[in-house]
């Protein structure tokens, strides 16, 4: 599933395409995403301008004149600018048409993704409204993450990629974050002194930045808007690594199943 820095990379990658551009219509090949894609949107979007090309969380947000379009990648989708007459390939669900011939066209064989439309504050909708602070948010940081630890006994990986605590922290970048921290995936958040929360909050940020700087971590459907595989994956320490060498003291990384999830850490670096 696409996380955070493939979310923005995305949304940078977008940005000088869409900011100013007038839709000129909306073409829908197939509505069936996590939530039918409303048959009034062709008569709603038309003739707005694209305002701003924002992000929250793993959710983009198109600024228009009145209203904003919120689109979920889901787990496979992808969002491209193309000529507008780019043939259709299979599982292109929509086509957003811009004036100058060019579309911005989403694609998403699994259909959970979603393009939702609407005329009031976009952080009061229901999918934004009670999401927590990100990591590059002010309010984030070692306090932070102390305050939402020290009475939780749940394993610390958990803590953080609890979207209702801390929004954008995926299943790869906590077990990165970790590993930078030096901090066990397993032990109890409230076991965490204020420097290792500390230092946990600027590991988080730090991988973040980086995968975004390196277009995302390449998986088995992601590609950029365009259509070039993210690099992060290179820089991984100890995701996906297990029984390798640790890229610091050379112990083999391990892995293990938390939270349905695999996690990956180095015996000797994280304690």
């Amino acid at each position: 599933m696409p996380e955070l820095p493939e979310v923005e990379t995305t949304r940078r990658g977008l940005a000088p395409h869409l900011t100013g551009r007038r839709i000129a219509g909306f073409a829908v090949h197939d509505r069936r995403l996590r939530w039918p894609i409303a048959r009034a949107l062709p008569g709603q979007l038309a003739g707005q301008r694209i305002n701003a090309v924002e992000r929250r969380a793993k959710y983009l947000l198109l600024r228009l004149d009145h209203g904003t379009l919120i689109l979920h990648l889901g787990m496979s989708g992808s969002l491209r600018v193309l000529d507008a007459g780019t043939p259709r390939l299979k599982h292109d669900h929509y086509d957003l048409v811009l004036e100058g011939k060019r579309t911005l066209r989403f694609n998403d064989p699994r259909r959970f993704g979603c393009c939702l439309y609407t005329t009031a504050p976009p952080e009061r909708h229901r999918l934004l409204r009670r999401l927590a602070p990100e990591p590059f948010d002010p309010a984030f940081g070692g306090a932070y993450l102390q305050r939402i630890a020290r009475r939780r006994k749940v394993a610390i990986k958990l803590l953080i990629m609890n979207g209702q605590l801390v929004t954008g922290v995926g299943n790869i970048y906590a077990s990165e974050a970790l590993f930078h921290a030096q901090v066990r995936p397993r032990r109890a958040a409230r076991s965490l002194s204020g420097a290792e929360c500390a230092a946990l909050a600027r590991a988080i940020r730090k991988v973040l930045r980086a995968s975004i700087r390196s277009g995302g971590t390449t998986l088995r459907d992601y590609t950029n808007a365009e259509g070039s595989p993210g690099y992060f994956r290179q820089r991984l320490y100890v995701y996906e690594r297990a029984g390798q060498p640790c890229r610091r003291c050379h112990t083999p990384i391990r892995q293990f199943t938390q939270g349905q999830r695999s996690t990956y850490w180095c015996p000797t670096c994280q304690h």
